[in-house]
């Protein structure tokens, strides 16, 4: 029996999906969650095989979540379902650990499958974001970020606010900012914290702090 908890914003959502489960006799589910904090606690304390989970919902969201989990030395996998699919939700997802990407148009029949296949500790990706994964993949990364947004960055990634930034490169704070949004816009990120994700996923950033 696989046990599985639901995460989803929308009420009529989780209980489409827990109706659907309840007619397979291979999955329990243990748990229904409004958003990424109920998910983590709920995940802790029922200990379920699978978290279905998906990114966008009030509070803490779903690659908050998701790396909450990680920290916390859960064994559950999560199985993103959402409606999403650019890079800027695809790339800090996978990065946060997800062991699965679908979107809400799967076949029902598909989301079964992938259930059991998380539950089994296999990786599932839905065509269209295996197709993005590989794009980038190909993407010569080095050569997406200049030289300073790549400073800039990596000072970010180590936790530094724009005015240490803007301190320790000689710049004002208006141009980090400027710089961050050039990053966004490169990384099809929309904040610091999923810049940072897709730039370690892709390699444009070394493991450790930066050097002074």
């Amino acid at each position: 029996m696989i046990r599985l908890i639901v995460a989803d914003d929308h009420p009529v959502v989780r209980d489409g999906l827990i109706g659907m489960f309840a007619a397979d006799p291979d999955v329990e589910v243990v748990g229904e969650a409004a958003d990424g904090a109920e998910a983590v606690r709920l995940a802790m304390a029922l200990r379920p095989d699978v978290v279905l989970m998906d990114l966008r919902m009030p509070g803490t969201d779903g690659v908050t979540a998701i790396t909450d989990l990680a920290a916390a030395g859960s064994t559950a996998r999560v199985l993103v379902l959402t409606t999403y699919d650019t890079d800027s939700y695809v790339l800090p997802a996978i990065a946060a650990g997800a062991t699965g990407y679908l979107l809400k148009d799967a076949p029902r029949d598909d989301l079964l499958r992938a259930v059991r296949a998380a539950a089994n500790h296999e990786s599932v990706l839905s065509p269209a974001v295996a197709a993005r994964l590989m794009n980038r993949v190909r993407t010569p990364a080095p050569a997406l970020l200049t030289p300073r947004e790549h400073e800039v960055l990596t000072w970010v990634a180590a936790g530094a606010t724009n005015r240490e930034v803007a301190t320790r490169l000689l710049i004002s704070e208006a141009t980090v900012k400027t710089h961050l949004l050039n990053i966004y816009a490169k990384l099809g990120a929309n904040d610091r914290t999923s810049a940072v994700a897709t730039a370690f996923t892709r390699g444009l950033l070394p493991p450790g702090p930066p050097g002074d």
